[in-house]
């Protein structure tokens, strides 16, 4: 997950709606499933997925009163914290 991405689309979703990411979301998912692609190809398309997947998550903190700074830090101490163990 990157967090320049993940902060990007969040300032997306408040611009627009979350239904946009949430459709290609299922673009995505739906194109995984082409017995076709390439493992570095499945790789990139899973990165994305999880950077909107993450932008979908602090935009939910950020409605629920937390500061986009605060949100996008904990989100990222969160991600960081279930790598390390």
């Amino acid at each position: 997950m990157k967090l320049p991405i993940i902060k990007h689309m969040t300032n997306f979703i408040e611009e627009n709606d979350q239904d946009y990411v949430l459709e290609a979301l299922g673009t995505l998912e739906a194109l995984t499933e082409v017995p076709s692609l390439k493992d570095e190809e499945l790789d990139v398309i899973g990165e994305i997925i999880s950077n909107l997947y993450g932008a979908l998550e602090v935009d939910k903190m950020i409605k629920e009163g937390t500061p986009k700074k605060e949100a996008l830090n904990a989100f990222m101490k969160r991600v960081l914290g279930s790598i390390d163990k």
